[in-house]
């Protein structure tokens, strides 16, 4: 884990210096953010500019633990109008079993990947993007219900209906323990509507679980609130429908995109 914080840091430094000199005269365009949902808009972020979706999220009673406590960090670059960057990192995770004992306290997986689009919509008909995501860091930390991955692909559904915006998300990882690999399926779908600013989204999420031969359904509620068009704040819960689900998460957090492009158009 050591060896990755180097070049990661060179990464955040360097894009903030640029950032910070870029000369534009040009308004920044809206961030697009893809949390707090389980869910991720098939939508790229704009092409050329950094974002990042930082959180902080809390659960209670779950297969692996009694409670836990993560930050979670989401970096995306978009650098072609069909094709983006994403790195997934988990800085910090405090995990107790159910009796509030065996506390621990470990950084979380690291992961990077792609996304691109391969059907943009228009009018009725949806966004289609397809991604790829692969573990460079195994944590020994405790994971929620949905269980950790080796690697992942997923087919995303994004589409605006009568004031509604739909997110679907078809979701296929590989899982290893103890040496077995096992194939995990997912499916999830989130619906938002904007009351004024505020925007207010519901999904359901499953997650199948190959190892305890059951699925996690969770029902999720959160809301969000621009305070520029490139600063959006958010909170929201989750419950667990099944035994083997985690109980309750919450969750709040932020989506910033930098205002400033990398590179000139």
């Amino acid at each position: 884990m050591r060896s990755l914080f180097p070049p990661l840091l060179f990464l955040a430094l360097t894009s903030l210096c640029a950032a910070q000199t870029a000369q534009s005269t040009e308004e920044p365009p809206e961030a697009n953010p893809a949390r707090p949902t389980v869910s991720t808009p098939a939508t790229l972020t704009p092409v050329g500019y950094l974002q990042f979706e930082t959180d902080s999220l809390g659960a209670t009673t779950s297969p692996e633990f009694g409670t836990r406590i993560g930050i979670n960090q989401v970096t995306k670059l978009t650098v072609l109008p069909r094709l983006q960057f994403v790195v997934l990192t988990e800085p910090y995770v405090h995990s107790s079993n159910s009796k509030g004992l065996e506390k621990q306290i470990h950084p979380g997986e690291v992961f990077a990947g792609a996304q691109a689009v391969v059907l943009p919509g228009e009018g009725a008909r949806p966004t289609v993007s397809v991604s790829y995501i692969r573990r460079l860091y195994e944590s020994p930390a405790q994971e929620l219900d949905m269980g950790t991955f080796r690697q992942s692909g997923t087919i995303l559904l994004s589409n605006d209906m009568a004031g509604f915006h739909f997110d679907n998300n078809f979701i296929f990882t590989e899982q290893t323990e103890h040496g077995t690999r096992r194939v995990q399926q997912a499916q999830t779908l989130s619906i938002s509507h904007k009351l004024k600013k505020i925007t207010v989204s519901a999904e359901i999420w499953q997650f199948s679980q190959p190892y305890l031969t059951s699925n996690a359904v969770g029902n999720l509620w959160c809301i969000a609130y621009p305070l520029r068009g490139n600063l959006v704040i958010d909170g929201g819960f989750d419950h667990g429908l099944t035994h083997t689900s985690t109980h309750w998460e919450s969750f709040v957090g932020f989506t910033y995109l930098l205002p400033h492009r990398l590179w000139r158009k």
